[in-house]
């Protein structure tokens, strides 16, 4: 028989943290074993190397998804097929990289050849930024009007790498709502004095922070989790309501940064493709800040702000 393994020193064999493991576990990629007169979770030879097998294919990016196939595939056609992919989006990456190299030196350029000291070359060198920020094309100035336009397609698709994402289940909980309001209102009206003087109503969910904000067609529902023995009484004149919860693919975006919501919500879109989830159109996408903290806050420069899109898995054909 092998000899058994525990889990704290395989933990600090491969420097990874017993959640990790038993994260493989739980995705079906590793088993343990567990003896009558022992607790914890022990590996055997086995599952140690396809452990490393793991880790190896970590370190190249694989995602836990593929890893998946080429464990329940057989033979080296499966891997060999996930390893061509990978070569195939570093080869794209990389091709454009070197033209988008081509368009900052060639900014370069026109930039030297315009004087600092003179009002007007740097109002036209600050128009031209401008138009890259903002995507809009409308400035005349020195040099090649598609080298902008091919410069935004390329840090688009440079972009387009999808962002760490957590899937996670948020428990149904009682909240006082604003009602869906345009954000003048709300952020202009009376919702949120009211939610300032009676702090003292709400509870976290999760993280520090008691207030979710979803969006839809232009306009936005404030929610503040509230204590269970909130009465309506105590809202007044706000609506109290049983919000459902659920699953959520959870990633992170900047406070106040509209253009990077809609980043963040296409990535999470675009990595959905690859999971057996889809977007629950009955419930909204929601903003949660993580931290309300004035001292995380300056040292980061901003807020962060998680944005949970709701997910639900894809119905069998």
């Amino acid at each position: 028989m092998n000899e058994l393994i525990k889990i704290r020193d395989v933990a600090m064999q491969y420097d990874i943290s017993a959640r990790t493991l038993r994260y493989y576990e739980d995705m079906g990629l590793i088993t343990s074993t567990r003896s009558e007169d022992y607790a914890y979770r022990l590996y055997d030879d086995e599952n140690l190397r396809r452990l490393e097998q793991i880790l190896i294919l970590r370190k190249l990016n694989i995602s836990i998804k593929d890893i998946q196939h080429i464990f329940n595939t057989s033979g080296s056609e499966a891997v060999l097929e996930v390893l061509s992919k990978k070569v195939d989006a570093i080869d794209r990456e990389v091709s454009l990289l070197h033209e988008l190299k081509e368009i900052v030196l060639e900014f370069i350029r026109q930039i030297e050849r315009s004087d600092f000291g003179k009002e007007s070359d740097v109002k036209l060198l600050y128009a031209k930024a401008k138009e890259i920020e903002t995507q809009i094309i409308n400035v005349d100035y020195e040099g090649n009007p598609s080298n902008v336009n091919r410069l935004l397609e390329i840090t688009e698709k440079l972009d387009n790498k999808v962002p760490d994402i957590m899937v996670v289940r948020i428990p149904k909980f009682r909240a006082v709502t604003s009602g869906l309001i345009t954000f003048d209102e709300l952020f202009g009206g009376d919702f949120v004095p009211w939610q300032e003087a009676n702090s003292h109503l709400f509870k976290p969910v999760i993280f520090d922070s008691p207030d979710f904000l979803c969006g839809k067609d232009g306009k936005a529902e404030w929610i503040w989790a509230i204590k269970d023995e909130t009465t309506e009484a105590d809202t007044r004149p706000y609506k109290i309501i049983e919000y459902p919860g659920g699953l959520y693919a959870v990633a992170v975006s900047v406070d106040g940064d509209g253009e990077s919501h809609d980043k963040v919500r296409r990535k999470t879109e675009k990595w959905l493709e690859n999971t057996d989830f889809i977007i629950d159109n009955d419930r909204l996408l929601m903003g949660h800040m993580i931290y309300v903290d004035d001292e995380i806050k300056n040292g980061l420069g901003y807020h962060q702000m998680n944005l949970y899109a709701p997910i639900k898995l894809k119905k069998n054909p």
